[in-house]
């Protein structure tokens, strides 16, 4: 067994100790990456990503690690990593960073408009109900919120394909005129050509992802990472084996789905409903 390196520095973060205490062990058996990565089946550059702090990895892969280096701690320093309030910060911020470069994109929306197809007014009311904030904060988290989507328009027009719930049409806007321009909005970007927007009925059932947001990026590099999120965090998942286990989930949930053109319709017949109500007045 390698001597364990003492983790000391108690100012340091979990995920910095987790970090150089992974550093400290490869080194000291004088291994490379690549043949880390071989011998615990994971991608080396991944590896190197985990080292550098960038990323945490999963529970399976600290364990296959301890295995490999004959310890027990990594997977406590990972469970200290992975618990860490800051992370979820840090975690989205990686996540805003892969996005930006997906080539593709599909997600599960269980409750709420996906942030990518909202529109100005439901956003506000959504990041309204959150928490109080003052308005200048207000209308920046909007703008923000509403520039992610112009990566749909990016002239490599990344495929982004939603499957939506049917409680998110279940669920409208306290005004109705908000309402049916956001109805109006997801009928219009379903007919673009790299956008396809499905609904899952509730006719279907219980499912895998019933109340898991989930979030698929495809990226440059071959990889695949998901993104899963309720309203108080978020996890960015990478781990080859957990992510391969939500795509089965949501490739079951599109073999299920309303197609992109009957959800179209339905889409509408919500629009339709909607006419009916009272446009409530200021």
């Amino acid at each position: 067994m390698p001597p364990r390196r003492p983790v000391t520095g108690r100012s340091q973060s979990p995920r910095a100790r987790y970090a150089q205490e992974l550093s400290a062990l490869r080194r000291a058996r004088k291994v490379s990456l690549r043949a880390l990565g071989e011998a615990v089946c994971c991608d080396h550059s991944h590896l190197g990503h985990m080292e550098h702090g960038k990323t945490l990895g999963g529970p399976e892969l600290a364990q296959e690690l301890d295995k490999f280096y004959g310890t027990t701690h990594l997977v406590v320093l990972w469970e200290l990593a992975i618990r860490d309030p800051s992370q979820f910060r840090e975690r989205y911020r990686r996540y805003m960073a892969l996005e930006a470069e997906a080539m593709g994109l599909q997600q599960y929306a269980p409750s709420i408009v996906p942030g990518l197809l909202q529109t100005p007014a439901y956003a506000r009311d959504l990041l309204k109900a959150a928490g109080p904030m003052d308005e200048q904060a207000l209308a920046d988290d909007v703008t923000a919120r509403v520039g992610r989507q112009s990566l749909l328009s990016r002239e490599d027009q990344p495929q982004f394909r939603a499957i939506l719930d049917e409680a998110v049409l279940r669920r409208p806007l306290v005004d109705i005129a908000d309402w049916r321009e956001q109805l109006a909005h997801l009928r219009q970007i379903n007919e673009r050509p790299n956008v396809a927007v499905q609904v899952a009925p509730s006719s279907a059932g219980l499912h895998g992802l019933t109340n898991t947001d989930t979030m698929f990026l495809w990226l440059p590099d071959g990889r695949t990472v998901a993104y899963v999120e309720t309203g108080y965090s978020g996890d960015l998942v990478e781990e080859t084996r957990d992510v391969d286990r939500l795509r089965k989930a949501y490739d079951h949930l599109r073999d299920v789905a309303l197609s992109p053109r009957e959800s179209g319709e339905l889409i509408t017949q919500f629009m339709e409903e909607a006419l009916c109500e009272p446009v409530e007045s200021m």
